[in-house]
């Protein structure tokens, strides 16, 4: 297959979302149009885990993932996901959003509560051996240190938001990166793209948030943007970058049909 003809995967999406509510089918129809092959469909509860699932069934380009947002400071909730995980293993194609946010997430003693929920989805995700789709906002070097001393291995990070050395210990454990459609307009980012190689990186919207324009909402049909961003900046043909993140996608994730 021609690189040309490779379907994108958005390897972060939340087509859960209410905001797609009106017009889902409409929205994965753009997406497919602009080349976009399969969603990795996140979620930040156990409500959006079950949709996802429902969803699933009646989107074949949907995947489905189940997590637990990082300000959910509730380990109670954290145990029932992590059971629901565990009871719908065979259906999820990995465990996300779940991670660290400091930025939301000040008092200390809550950001411990924090880090052993994660802690908790680390150690699930490497027993069922599904990747782990990471938010890490404020906290990407916190994030990284606990993944490294945790001995994850199938970890992308999504929209990171730390500078590149924060990165760089990840890159060489084998983690991804995905950028989203927000680089066109996001510095950090384009820095980001700059220092690190091809061989890491993955391609996302996390729709409906981090689109080229800030306050509308972002589709999955955006994923393109993304691919073009990178190839500009790093000055490498836009074909190239796919064929990239295609191989990249299928070492985390395997083979997504």
């Amino acid at each position: 297959m021609k690189s040309e003809q490779k379907k994108l995967v958005d390897a972060h999406a939340h087509l859960c979302d209410p905001a797609f509510d009106n017009d889902r089918p409409e929205v994965l129809e753009r997406a497919r149009m602009s080349g976009v092959g399969t969603i990795i469909a996140v979620g930040e509860n156990i409500s959006d885990a079950r949709k996802n699932l429902e969803l699933a069934e009646k989107y074949p380009m949907l995947r489905p993932a189940a997590g637990l947002y990082p300000t959910h400071l509730d380990l109670d909730q954290a145990r029932e996901m992590r059971r629901f995980i565990y009871q719908e293993r065979e259906k999820f194609i990995a465990i996300g959003e779940v991670g660290l946010d400091f930025w939301a997430v000040k008092d200390e003693i809550e950001k411990e509560v924090q880090k052993e929920i994660f802690k908790g989805f680390i150690n699930l995700a490497e027993k069922l051996n599904l990747p782990l789709n990471i938010h890490s906002r404020s906290a990407g070097r916190h994030a990284v240190s606990l993944l490294l001393e945790s001995g994850a291995t199938r970890i992308q990070l999504h929209a990171f938001d730390g500078r590149a050395d924060a990165a760089l210990p990840a890159v060489e454990a084998g983690y991804f990166f995905s950028i989203p459609p927000s680089i066109i307009r996001s510095r950090q980012k384009q820095k980001l793209i700059k220092r690190l190689p091809l061989s890491c990186l993955l391609i996302e919207t996390d729709s409906p948030v981090l689109g080229p324009s800030p306050g509308k909402r972002n589709e999955p049909s955006n994923l393109v943007i993304s691919v073009e961003a990178i190839a500009e900046i790093k000055n490498i043909r836009k074909d190239e970058i796919i064929e990239a993140v295609s191989e990249n996608t299928l070492k985390l994730y395997g083979n997504l049909g």
